[in-house]
């Protein structure tokens, strides 16, 4: 709230200050004020733009080719919005995206774009601003079309907005190929410097770019031993009791074989220290309706001993329940967060006397908890479900074909050695801790080889996701990777789109949703390489004399490319006074010429207006969607 009065309060300062030079007359007369909008208007460059358009048959064969994609564009635009409108009614819960705040290109007030690339952002917006602006400016003097003004507009100091005034007579006595070419023309000049920047970007910008050695601390737990011990996000532990890790895969190895009190050397980009982390198991996530009954929504709960014998880490929870399909655990937590615990059959706080927990929490043991693999959905006409399994019941898989099943990686370890068809016997627990076992026969894993059960299984044990550090990994090399570059050995480890990056379009498609990852399953939204994220990646070879100022130029080309494509369709919505819009009636217009109907003026009219106010309803939908459905009492 603080933020946003300041903000306000100089935006009227700075309208304030303006105007009252206006009225002066201290402002040069291509400055024109209207209250926080200022507008710099000016002739120069339109000799330029003239000597440039002298090549008028290249620049007409290159205008049709844009105005060809626009109205793809402009079609799918059309569909892509009235399909987002029906999804938000149809949805319960918002996505993120559909957010009011979401739909400004505003750093630091849209979710997606951190503070930290406003510079960057604001760059790569006037960039696209100018091109778009600059490239009808270029087709009018291709089609002969008088230039009477030309320049930008800023919102306080922020551009965000140019603008190309064509003689509006001339505009008129022009064919309307010509003005639907220059119409195009700005779309065309966003689409073309989007591939000429992502073409550096995924090919010298990013091959310079590698993943640093270590552990990249993406996340803090907050309340886990590793914020206890003052990890931060941006660290990188390159060190594990005093061994050198070079890969996530060579630190979770490392901190299995460790005790209870670990040393991490981290470095923080400025330096490196050694921090010691006394370890603790908690309980970090959970699936609903688990057998321990605890929900975890804010702060954790601690696994403090298992079967009456103390633990500290994962290695001790699972040597301690041994070959044991079922185990006696003991937890901490707040009391508030442990009361549905206490509801499990048999389960007790006098149980728990023996475990010291602070004045603010509370301690409860749950005997005969099945320990093993979660399963939260089975599929309709699975193998499982085939086998008599139901439906809507969450399922704790303790062995399959003898083997015992103590998580989600040991079954899917188990599985990857059946071949599909084999039938193995699976034996589980349901929510009432009934033991059955399914005769189950294998299908075909959709990704890997292996059998499949036809079941979503919860990652962790039983339905809980164990920890006993707190941190989350950021995938480095696997968002590099996602660019065209080369994400070293632990790329395979992270996120993955499916060989989506296998072309060059594909690689543009990622780098429009990396800074919307969140929204497609991928752990971290990607802003660019800034901040303390810089510290988890290294520059080398021909470009390493520019040391940072490689990640400069990669966030320069990324946001430049990105708010380009997204300025460009953006402008193909069939709405005016957008040039989706002027586009349309210049498509209706030469339709209905051809159409024997009285007053064509009035049906091209109906059409842009029509779609016009679609394209209006279906914002409204994306936007306010859930609010209206409340409104009404839908919701």
């Amino acid at each position: 709230m603080n933020t946003l009065f300041w903000v306000l309060t100089g935006i009227l300062a700075y309208s304030a200050v303006a105007m009252w030079l206006r009225n002066r007359g201290s402002l040069p007369d291509a400055v024109r004020v209207s209250g926080p909008v200022v507008t710099l208007r000016t002739l120069r460059g339109r000799a330029f733009l003239g000597r440039l358009a002298t090549p008028k048959r290249f620049w007409r064969a290159v205008a049709n080719l844009g105005l060809g994609g626009a109205l793809v564009a402009m079609v799918a635009s059309f569909a892509l919005i009235l399909s987002s409108a029906m999804s938000a009614f149809s949805n319960a819960q918002p996505s993120a995206i559909q957010q009011p705040q979401n739909f400004l290109i505003i750093p630091g007030v849209n979710d997606f774009l951190p503070l930290s690339v406003a510079p960057e952002i604001v760059a790569g917006l006037a960039v696209a601003m100018v091109i778009h602006e600059g490239a009808h400016g270029l087709v009018c003097r291709v089609e002969d079309i008088d230039i009477e003004s030309m320049g930008l507009v800023f919102f306080a100091l922020l551009p965000v907005g140019a603008f190309v005034e064509p003689d509006e007579e001339a505009t008129q006595a022009a064919s309307r190929g010509a003005r639907a070419r220059m119409f195009a023309a700005g779309v065309t000049a966003n689409t073309v410097l989007t591939v000429v920047v992502f073409a550096l970007l995924f090919g010298p910008v990013v091959g310079a770019i590698s993943p640093a050695a270590g552990y990249a601390v993406g996340e803090v737990n907050p309340g886990s031993p590793a914020d206890a011990a003052d990890l931060s996000q941006g660290d990188r532990i390159v060190e594990v009791a005093g061994a050198p890790i070079e890969t996530s895969g060579e630190f979770e190895s490392a901190i299995a074989d460790a005790g209870d009190s670990v040393a991490l050397t981290v470095d923080d980009g400025d330096g490196q220290e050694t921090l010691t982390v006394d370890r603790e198991l908690q309980v970090v996530g959970s699936a609903g309706g688990n057998p321990l009954g605890v929900t975890i929504e804010g702060s954790p709960v601690t696994v403090a001993a298992v079967n009456g014998e103390s633990v500290a880490t994962e290695s001790d929870f699972f040597a301690a329940v041994g070959d044991d399909e079922r185990a006696t655990l003991t937890v901490t937590g707040n009391a508030s967060v442990l009361d549905p615990v206490r509801d499990a059959p048999g389960a007790g706080a006098e149980d728990a006397s023996g475990v010291e927990t602070a004045a603010d929490e509370a301690a409860v043991t749950v005997p005969d908890v099945p320990i093993g693999a979660y399963v939260v959905g089975v599929q309709e006409g699975g193998p499982i479900h085939d086998a008599g399994a139901a439906l809507g019941e969450p399922l704790t898989v303790v062995s399959i074909d003898g083997e015992r099943v103590v998580d989600e990686e040991a079954l899917s370890a188990v599985l990857g050695e059946r071949d599909p068809g084999e039938t193995v016997p699976v034996t589980a627990y349901d929510t009432d801790g009934e033991r059955t076992t399914y005769d189950v026969e294998l299908d075909p894993h959709p990704n890997r080889d292996g059998g499949f059960i036809g079941v979503s299984v919860f990652p962790g044990t039983s339905g809980l996701a164990l920890d006993d550090v707190g941190v989350t990994e950021y995938p480095a090399g696997a968002y590099l990777e996602l660019l065209g570059g080369d994400g070293g050995e632990s790329a395979g480890d992270g996120p993955a789109l499916g060989g989506v990056t296998d072309s060059p379009l594909g690689l543009v498609f990622v780098a429009l949703i990396l800074p919307l990852g969140s929204l497609f399953g991928l752990p971290f939204n990607f802003a660019g390489f800034t901040g303390e994220l810089t510290n988890f990646f290294v520059v080398e070879g021909p470009l390493a004399a520019l040391g940072g100022g490689v990640f400069l130029l990669a966030n320069l080309l990324f946001w430049s490319g990105w708010i380009n494509i997204q300025l460009a369709l953006f402008n193909c919505l069939p709405a005016f006074p957008l040039d989706g819009g002027r586009i349309l009636r210049m498509v209706a217009e030469a339709v209905i010429s051809r159409v024997p109907i009285s007053d064509r003026h009035a049906a091209v009219r109906t059409i842009t207006v029509s779609s016009g106010l679609v394209m209006l309803a279906g914002l409204i939908a994306m936007i306010f969607g859930d609010q209206i459905l409340t409104a009404l009492g839908l919701s």
